[in-house]
């Protein structure tokens, strides 16, 4: 009955041991599928952001192009008016010019 006990008791310690080791193994499965998923998302959120950086690089450089444009119509208007402006008072002042030599 003795050995009988110990040759229980010694199939349950092994049954025990191979349950720890199954255990074991399905938590380092898990863990290493969970590592898996983690290094996945990141990689899918790190592509995302990549694209989502460029599109908005994109869009702002297209928005700028579009203001510098802008801005440089309205200088060349800006410089017209002026111009002409300046060619009245030069024609004006040419005038006034001629005006006094005549006169003097």
């Amino acid at each position: 009955m003795f050995i009988k006990s110990l040759k229980v008791i010694n199939r349950a310690e092994e049954e025990a041991r191979k349950t720890i080791q199954l255990a074991q193994d399905n938590a380092n499965e898990v863990i290493k599928a969970a590592h898996q998923v983690g290094k996945d998302t990141i990689a899918s959120t790190v592509a995302r952001a990549e694209y989502e950086i460029n599109h908005l690089t994109q869009t702002m450089d297209h928005k700028v192009t579009e203001e510098a444009m802008e801005l440089a119509s309205t200088i060349a208007n800006r410089q017209a008016t002026l111009r002409a402006r300046a060619e009245r008072r030069l024609e004006a002042a040419s005038m006034i010019i001629v005006e006094r030599i005549v006169n003097v």
